[in-house]
């Protein structure tokens, strides 16, 4: 099989805290936006920025633990080894 087939399917409650981590990470980022607008302090927006950093790492850290949880055990039971070989690609341009 060289294109996964499987569907993927994600709780509402999953999704839903997933989205409002993002939802803060975009309001950290226009923060940033408006310090350099603002000509504020270069090592105050540093660390706005490393904050910014740190929740997308968490993010995707969360992402990927709830694919391999989920939907990496349904394509295996599937027999879909094109989502192995396209997750394991997908984390490795993650890192």
């Amino acid at each position: 099989m060289d294109k996964h087939e499987h569907k993927h399917y994600h709780s509402p409650e999953v999704k839903k805290k997933e989205l409002n981590r993002l939802s803060r990470t975009i309001g950290h980022l226009e923060k940033v936006k408006r310090m350099i607008e603002n000509d504020e302090d270069c090592a105050d927006v540093l660390i706005q920025l490393s904050a910014c950093r740190g929740a997308l790492n968490s993010l995707g850290k969360e992402i990927i633990n709830e694919h391999m949880e989920h939907c990496i055990a349904h394509a295996i039971e599937d027999g879909d080894v094109g989502m192995l070989e396209s997750f394991k690609e997908a984390v490795e341009k993650f890192y």
